[in-house]
């Protein structure tokens, strides 16, 4: 009986250290990307919001589409980030802000093989205006919700840069601690009451802008937990928590509390910038297609055939029938 109790211990110790820190996140996490999505439906005009609100859960729940579609699309994961690091130490000044001048001056596949999120932003308002103006429901939702995610993505440090995930600098696991395990931890305190939503007049120059901001802001969020990790023993950085039915190793809540107060909040004023930014580009699209009148959709669901095509990729992603792809994908 010692034997087996002095193996079990033994065990626990090796998985502790050698269990990987986390499983594959998601950008922002699940629950991240669907706040934002839902919050930035209160940002809307009185025109807008009623449609929104009747369909605030489509809207909420689907804003994670993106990220499943990335194992299964293999275009789908540059759509997600820039590594704008990548294209030297003035990239702003380098890379094109419009999409066919970047193509002449670097091509097509490298400009993917970086990631394209600020054209990917502009494609997608465009595609969602075209659904308003045609006053097509199951786009206007399906393009909505796709936006608010690459508009989130656009606000997260680590999805502009090559060393994403701190592979780069022993700091593996930053990505999935930034943006999921923080707003897992504090998100209840958050201040999602944002303002009202503004006509973006380019919104290519917007998304530019997001791009910017968060990668200003990759040496704070690098360097701040390179610093608290020194701090830290590995007993204390970590620790376990029941995940249903799994047991996982995860950043301990005070190292996350310490982290977030390094950086001042980062991580909320981002979701907050993010979900203004949602709102805001949503209604330059509704301006842009005219400002049809939403209340025509009152009552109306989604057709029978994107019922059918979610719910296909629902049971393709949760059978695991899709496969891993590159780009950002940990």
């Amino acid at each position: 009986m010692k034997r087996i109790i002095f193996l079990l211990f033994v065990f626990a110790i090796i998985a502790f250290f050698w269990m990987p820190s986390r499983q594959p996140a998601y950008t922002w996490g699940f629950f991240a990307h669907k706040k934002i999505n839902r919050m930035a439906v209160f940002t809307l005009p009185t025109e807008m919001m009623g449609f929104y609100k009747q369909h605030i859960e489509y809207i909420s729940e689907h804003a994670v589409d993106p990220d499943k579609r990335r194992y299964a699309n293999e275009d789908e994961a540059a759509r997600h980030y820039i590594d704008i690091d990548h294209y030297g130490k003035h990239p702003f000044d380098s890379v094109p802000m419009y999409w066919k001048a970047a193509v002449k001056k670097y091509s097509e596949d490298t400009l993917k093989a970086y990631g394209i999120v600020p054209w990917h932003i502009e494609k997608m308002v465009y595609r969602l205006s075209q659904a308003f103006k045609e006053e097509n429901l199951d786009l206007i939702l399906h393009y909505s919700a796709d936006l608010g995610h690459y508009i989130g993505d656009a606000h997260v440090p680590l999805h502009t840069t090559e060393n994403y995930n701190g592979q780069l600098t022993n700091q593996k696991g930053i990505h999935g601690f930034w943006e999921s395990r923080i707003p897992e931890l504090k998100s209840e305190g958050y201040d999602y009451w944002v303002g009202k939503a503004k006509y973006i007049d380019k919104p290519i120059n917007r998304a530019w802008e997001y791009v910017k901001q968060s990668n200003a802001a990759v040496d704070s969020v690098l360097k701040f937990e390179a610093a608290l990790n020194a701090q830290y023993s590995p007993d204390k950085k970590y620790s376990f928590e029941n995940r249903g039915a799994t047991v996982m190793k995860v950043y301990s809540k005070e190292y996350t509390e310490d982290y977030d107060k390094m950086m001042n909040g980062m991580v909320e004023r981002r979701m907050r910038q993010a979900i203004i930014e949602v709102g805001s580009l949503w209604y330059t699209a509704w301006v842009n297609a005219g400002k049809p009148n939403l209340s025509r959709f009152n009552d109306k669901d989604i057709s029978d055939s994107l019922k059918l095509a979610n719910k296909k990729e629902e049971e393709m992603w949760k059978n695991g029938t899709v496969r891993e792809i590159k780009g950002h994908n940990d």
